[in-house]
């Protein structure tokens, strides 16, 4: 396709999607080749970014998938401001209709969801300053030491608060002394009478009294004050770091916290594009002899294989859901408690409020909520959905559930904290000693001990003295631990544990 013919029909595209209210900032498209679409995507859509062999493992991984046919990128988009977005030189016409109408719906997405509303829109600039900050740091400290700490900031790089964006960090047992009451900042003075004043409680006296409240308060107080969930914000301002590690530690939050939303709203993200496509595509863009060839390619995208969610069809399925719901009335107080299951099959009540709904939820969810709030039980049934399980007696897997709160509850399981166990710092001074004491919130799966391991020794070199971590292994509370050399594990009663 010639620049000419491509320009032209990006500008139809936008038309097209501007049309059906989409709103997005400008988008920038750039034709690559499936070498060059490979390496974008290693770099996680950033085509200049810091050197690092996890990069290179990716391209490698997608170079040999792309050559056995496995996989196919036909298209990438960067949350930014001008959105980026790469095509691959090779579709053909019908996919680059499909694709870019995809990308504008992404971008769509990336400027109204409220997740993305604090993220970085200059990222690709940022990515750029990263790299060149990072390649100084290499040429004065040695490509060796930088790259052995990039490894330590990637293990830890998932241990963020992702909701942390919705949150202002101002507690108020974290403020200093200016809460308390003033009461208790006044050192009690013996009994005297006015004139014995000065002799009695001397100066001196009523100093040495205030020093000691003072230390027994701040002895008293738990450093944090309560359990911190964003473990790497912790570590850059309270490790003991060189300021080029520091730095580095703070880059990596930074793009953690940048692709965290795109986690948090996969299932939506890739829903809302699937469906204004397939609305752009067979209403507006598609001509009659492009018909079958969008209908083969778009149902390889929607394609289900036994035990894998695949999130373009679950959330296209819902928000087709939502705008069928609401087109009908079917939602609210008086359809719920309606007991006659021929009435509601039947029920329309044509409110015709679907396609308004539809752009609510695009704004204000994510995908927790979203599954939630919109799966129902007639969803459930209508898309066979259950979950299954493995029976040790025959060694197959059987249907365990066909209920929508079981189904609910493993969908939102995997989904809660990105997938990632729940880690808290709970003691920066355990026993009085400056080590670091973690805390697993138990949701009942245990911790890998071999990651536990991994990752305690990686902490070890950014804090610099012991670290601990308290989780439950089997039916007893236990305590990893990490001294720099050597590995420890104990278990504790309830009531010794944080």
């Amino acid at each position: 396709m010639s620049k000419k013919s491509l320009d032209k029909l990006i500008k139809q595209m936008e038309a097209y999607a501007r049309g059906y209210g989409l709103d997005f900032y400008p988008v920038i498209f750039e034709m690559v080749d499936f070498e060059q679409m490979n390496e974008v995507a290693s770099y996680g859509g950033f085509p200049v970014r810091y050197p690092h062999w996890r990069f290179g493992m990716q391209y490698r991984y997608m170079e040999k998938s792309y050559t056995y046919g496995l996989h196919k990128i036909y298209e990438m988009v960067i949350n930014n401001n001008p959105c980026y977005a790469y095509l691959l030189d090779s579709n053909n016409l019908v996919d680059q209709k499909l694709v870019i109408a995809h990308v504008y719906a992404h971008c769509d997405f990336f400027k109204n969801n409220s997740y993305f509303n604090n993220t970085n829109k200059k990222m690709v600039d940022e990515m750029a300053n990263h790299g060149m900050r990072i390649h100084k740091y290499a040429s004065k400290y040695g490509f060796e030491a930088v790259e052995d700490f990039l490894d330590t900031c990637f293990s830890i790089e998932n241990l963020i608060d992702p909701n942390a964006i919705f949150d202002v960090h101002l507690h108020p047992e974290d403020v200093d002394g200016d809460i308390l009451e003033e009461e208790d900042r006044t050192v009690p003075k013996l009994k005297s009478k006015t004139y014995m004043e000065p002799y009695i409680n001397p100066p001196e006296y009523l100093k040495k009294r205030r020093d000691e409240r003072e230390e027994a308060r701040r002895r008293k107080k738990q450093f944090p004050a309560r359990p911190e969930k964003d473990v790497m914000m912790f570590l850059i301002d309270f490790a003991p770091l060189p300021n080029w590690k520091r730095d580095i530690l703070s880059m990596i939050r930074e793009e953690s916290y940048y692709f965290a939303p795109q986690a948090q709203t996969r299932i939506m993200n890739e829903g809302w594009a699937v469906y204004w496509h397939s609305k752009i595509l067979t209403e507006k863009a598609l001509t009659d002899s492009e018909l079958i060839d969008y209908a083969d390619h778009h149902s390889g995208t929607l394609g289900v294989r036994p035990g894998v969610i695949n999130p373009y069809k679950l959330g296209l399925e819902l928000f087709k859901d939502i705008e069928y719901r609401w087109d009908t009335g079917r939602f609210g107080k008086e359809y719920e408690e309606c007991d006659d299951l021929q009435e509601k099959s039947s029920w329309n009540l044509n409110t015709g409020e679907g396609r308004e709904k539809i752009f609510q939820v695009r704004k204000i969810y994510n995908d927790m909520m979203f599954i939630d709030d919109f799966m129902t039980e007639e969803f459930c049934r209508e898309h066979k959905l259950f979950t299954y399980r493995l029976n040790p007696k025959t060694n197959r897997y059987e249907i365990e559930d066909r209920s929508v709160e079981k189904i609910k509850e493993r969908l939102l399981f995997n989904l809660t904290n990105l997938g990632h166990p729940y880690i808290s710092v709970v003691d920066a001074n355990y026993d009085n000693r400056g080590e670091l004491y973690l805390k697993h919130r138990f949701d009942g799966v245990e911790l890998r001990i071999d990651y536990a391991k991994a990752t305690l020794e990686n902490i070890f070199k950014v804090w610099n003295r012991p670290v601990h971590v308290q989780t439950v292994i089997g039916e007893n509370i236990a305590i990893l631990s990490y001294d720099g050399s050597n590995h420890r594990e104990r278990t504790v009663s309830k009531e010794n544990a944080a």
